[in-house]
């Protein structure tokens, strides 16, 4: 999959859309969903949230 994981974070890589890969990183506390295309999420409090802000940049990049 050729994705880091952001373990100093407790990060984890969600998925991987053609050169899009998501990963959610935590700072402090707050969680927040990145790619390697260079997009990034707005922090959240919730780490699910995080996850569905990765999920929904994934399919608005494959439309």
């Amino acid at each position: 999959m050729g994705a880091c994981r952001h373990a100093q974070y407790g990060g984890g890589v969600h998925a991987q859309a053609s050169s899009h890969t998501t990963t959610t990183t935590e700072r402090g506390s707050f969680a927040l969903a990145r790619c390697s295309c260079g997009w990034t999420g707005p922090a959240r409090r919730s780490r699910d949230k995080a996850r569905t802000d990765a999920a929904e940049h994934l399919r608005a990049s494959n439309s």
